[in-house]
């Protein structure tokens, strides 16, 4: 299992390219809030998701658990299926953007 973490964990820090604060900060964005599937009109799972994230971010590799590892692994193949799917055009200002954000991957980030 071990070996699994580190990859994961590999993974994890390659896709989320947004720092704790930056994700944070978008999360209370209304355009963070207005992307996503949302259940019974509540938050959406990105949104949800992102809240993990930071979560995540602001614990130490050593104390991750199982279910922080089985969330990033997640968090990966989303960013992975959706990044997938760029739409055409500039993507500033759009909810493909602002969805891969909440899940703390920037696309126009360096």
């Amino acid at each position: 299992m071990a070996d699994d973490h580190e990859d994961t964990w590999k993974d994890f820090k390659d896709a989320v390219n947004m720092t704790a604060g930056e994700l944070e900060k978008f999360l209370k964005t209304d355009e963070s809030k207005d992307v996503g599937q949302k259940k019974d009109g509540g938050e959406s799972t990105g949104h949800e998701s992102g809240r993990r994230i930071v979560d995540i971010l602001h614990t130490k590799k050593a104390d991750l658990t199982d279910d922080d590892y089985k969330h990033m692994r997640k968090v990966v193949g989303y960013i992975n299926r959706h990044s997938a799917q760029k739409p055409k055009g500039d993507i500033s200002d759009t909810p493909w953007r602002y969805s891969l954000m909440n899940w703390g991957h920037d696309p126009e980030k360096k």
